[in-house]
């Protein structure tokens, strides 16, 4: 909104002068606003505080990245482990079948 005063009345009078407060009609379609530069219109504290803010964003994002990557890698750590687990068992499965057939000859020729 714009301010506009009558100054010469005033100082004329002594008075305070008189404000009215106008909507901006400018030519501008309703809904359309004029706006500075963001930088133009904050205190450096205010920027400082921006920046830290959106500093701390990027980390958090960068964080949840790396979050997200070290999920999946010790899912795919996990998956791996397992599958070797299985292959092992297998293994340790055969050689117990052979370690039987082989008891099975032995004693059969002490007999």
């Amino acid at each position: 909104m714009a301010v506009t005063g009558d100054e010469t009345e005033s100082a004329a009078t002594g008075d305070i002068p008189a404000y009215q407060l106008r909507s901006p009609s400018s030519g501008l379609p309703q809904g359309i606003v004029m706006a500075a530069s963001p930088g133009s219109m904050q205190s450096p504290s205010s920027q400082h505080a921006e920046e830290i803010t959106r500093k701390r964003e990027v980390r958090l994002m960068k964080n949840r990245e790396a979050a997200r990557e070290c999920r999946r890698k010790k899912k795919e750590y996990v998956k791996c482990l397992e599958n070797r687990v299985a292959v092992l068992e297998n293994q340790n499965k055969t050689l117990i079948e052979e370690l039987k057939a082989l008891k099975d000859i032995y004693c059969h020729k002490a007999e």
